[in-house]
C-alpha cells in the first residue's frame, strides 16, 4: 500500500539528516519533492497545496531538538498533518451508526467494478464478529451475477439472505427483508444496490427511491483507491445526490495511485470508514486516520498487527477448548491452524505494518518464508479423505501417491507435512501451541515479524 509514495517521502526526510536546524531553503526543498510524490499519487491539486502550506508554516523556524533530528522533526510534523488531513470534521463520524430500533440499514452504492458486492459480504462479517448480526440483501437486479455472487458469499459466511422474487424491483426486495428480517435473525441488513459503468440517471432515480422508502441508517459509497483523482469525482457525484454517511475505498493493497485517501474526505466531507486490504473476506479494516498516517510514512501500524494477531490466537485457543484430550488432534485441525494463519492476511503485509526503512522492509520480505509453502500444506490435506484426516496413520504409500497426483506436491512434501503434525500433536499440552504452531509452518520462529499475543 502506498510503496512508492512510502519510498519517495522516506528519501526526502533522509536527505534532512545532518542538518542542524529546519531553514525556509531545506523546508522548500524538502516539499518540493513530497509536493510531486503526492501529485505522482494523484492527490488532487487544491489538496495538496494547502497540506504542503500548513506543513511549511509548522516547520519554518522550528528548533531541532538534541534528541531529534531535522528529518524527524519533519516527519512528527507531517505525521500530525496528515491524521488532521485523513480526520473528518466529525472525529465520530467515521464509526457506523445503529438504529434506536432494528433493523439498523446499511445502503451500498458504487460504480461497476469496485468491488461493492464482495464488500457488502466483507462487511457482514465484519459486523458478525463484532457480535451483530447482519443479513445481506440483492439489491442489484441490473448484473445478474451480482444476485448469485452474493448469495455464494452468504452462504460461505453463513449469513441470512434475501435475494429478489420474480417480478420484483429493487426497491421490493428491500422492503420485503426489511419486515422479514428479525425472524430470519438479522437485526442489521446490508443493501447491495446496483451499479453502473457510469453515473446515470436511472441508478440515481433506483438508489434515492429506495433511500427515500427506507431512510437507511448508514449511506456508505464504495470507491476504487486504484483510480484515484477519478475516485472524488465519482464521490462527488453520488453525496450531491445522496447523504453519504460514509466511504469504503477498496483495492487499498495494489499498486495504485492512492491519491484518493488523502483528497476524498477533504473534498467531500465524507468520511473513510473502511479499507479493503486483499481480496479475502477477512479484508476489510475499519479506517483509523492516525494508523493509516504512520503507513503512509513507513512508521507501521503495530496496533493492526497486534489486533489480527490477538484474533488468531483467540480462534486457535476456541478450537483447542474443542479437543476433549490433545490426542484426539487430527489434520482436520491442523487445516484450521493454517487457515486462521492465511487470515492474518500476507507476509509483505505483515512486514509493511512493521516500523522501519521501506528498503530493509523490502528485503524481510524477500526472505521471508514462502508463502507457497503453507498454500501447498493446505493442498495436500484437502487431497485427504476425511477418514485419512481423522486418522493419519492410515496413509500408506499408496495413499500418499494419490494424495501427491491430487494435490500437485511430492511424496517428501507429504512426509514433512506429517512430521510437521506429529510435532505439534506433541506440544499440544504445552502453553504458547499457537505461536509455535505457526513457526513450524512457516521456518523458524525469528522468520515471523511478531511473536503473538
Amino acid at each position: 500500500m502506498f510503496d512508492q509514495l512510502t519510498e519517495k517521502i522516506q528519501k526526502v526526510f533522509k536527505n534532512l539528516r545532518g542538518r542542524g536546524k529546519l531553514t525556509e531553503e531545506n523546508i522548500q526543498e524538502a516539499l518540493k519533492e513530497v509536493r510531486l510524490a503526492l501529485l505522482e499519487a494523484d492527490v488532487n491539486l487544491e489538496t495538496a497545496k494547502g497540506f504542503l502550506e500548513k506543513v511549511k508554516i509548522k516547520a519554518l523556524g522550528k528548533d531541532v531538538s538534541l534528541s531529534l533530528s531535522p528529518g524527524q522533526v519533519m516527519i512528527k510534523i507531517v505525521h500530525d498533518e496528515l491524521i488532521q488531513l485523513l480526520t473528518p470534521r466529525d472525529k465520530n463520524a467515521n464509526k457506523l451508526k445503529f438504529a434506536p430500533a432494528p433493523p439498523t440499514l446499511i445502503l451500498l452504492a458504487g460504480l461497476q467494478g469496485t468491488g461493492k458486492t464482495t464488500t457488502a459480504a466483507k462487511l457482514a462479517l465484519w459486523l458478525k464478529k463484532d457480535g451483530r448480526k447482519p443479513g445481506l440483501v440483492a439489491a442489484d437486479l441490473v448484473r445478474p451475477a451480482a444476485i448469485d455472487q452474493l448469495g455464494v458469499l452468504a452462504k460461505e459466511i453463513d449469513i441470512p439472505f434475501f435475494k429478489p422474487e420474480p417480478g420484483e424491483k429493487a426497491l421490493d426486495v428491500c422492503v420485503r427483508a426489511v419486515k422479514n428480517c428479525l425472524q430470519n435473525n438479522a437485526n442489521i441488513l446490508i443493501l447491495d444496490t446496483a451499479g453502473r459503468l457510469q453515473i446515470d440517471g436511472e441508478m440515481m432515480n433506483e438508489i434515492s427511491e429506495i433511500y427515500q422508502k427506507l431512510k437507511p441508517t448508514n449511506i456508505m459509497l464504495v470507491v476504487d483507491a486504484m483510480t484515484g483523482q477519478n475516485a472524488v469525482n465519482v464521490a462527488t457525484a453520488f453525496h450531491s445526490r445522496l447523504p453519504l454517511t460514509g466511504l469504503v475505498l477498496t483495492k487499498a493493497d495494489g499498486d495504485s495511485r492512492g491519491g484518493a485517501i488523502f483528497s476524498i474526505t477533504s473534498v467531500t466531507g465524507v468520511p473513510i470508514q473502511f479499507v479493503g486490504v486483499s481480496e479475502k473476506l477477512e479484508g476489510l479494516e475499519p479506517f483509523f486516520p492516525d494508523r493509516m498516517a504512520s503507513r503512509i510514512l513507513g512508521m507501521g501500524d503495530m496496533l493492526t498487527l497486534i489486533e489480527k494477531a490477538e484474533e488468531v490466537a483467540r480462534q486457535s485457543a476456541m478450537n483447542q477448548q474443542k479437543l476433549s484430550k490433545p490426542s484426539d488432534f487430527n489434520l482436520n485441525h491442523l487445516l484450521d491452524q493454517i487457515r486462521q494463519l492465511r487470515k492474518m492476511g500476507s507476509m509483505e503485509e505483515m512486514i509493511n505494518m512493521l516500523p522501519g526503512d521501506h528498503t530493509q522492509k523490502k528485503q524481510m520480505a524477500a526472505n521471508a518464508p514462502d508463502e507457497k509453502k503453507i498454500k501447498r500444506m493446505e493442498a495436500i490435506i484437502l487431497s485427504m479423505t476425511t477418514k485419512e484426516r481423522q486418522f493419519p496413520q492410515l496413509l500408506d504409500g499408496s495413499r500418499k501417491r494419490r494424495i501427491a497426483v491430487g494435490s500437485g506436491t511430492r511424496a517428501d512434501e507429504i512426509n514433512s507435512l506429517l512430521k510437521q503434525y506429529d510435532m505439534m500433536r506433541k506440544m499440544m499440552k504445552k502453553p504458547g501451541i499457537m505461536n509455535k504452531a505457526m513457526n513450524m509452518m512457516g521456518g523458524s520462529p525469528g522468520s515471523f515479524p511478531f511473536k503473538g499475543p
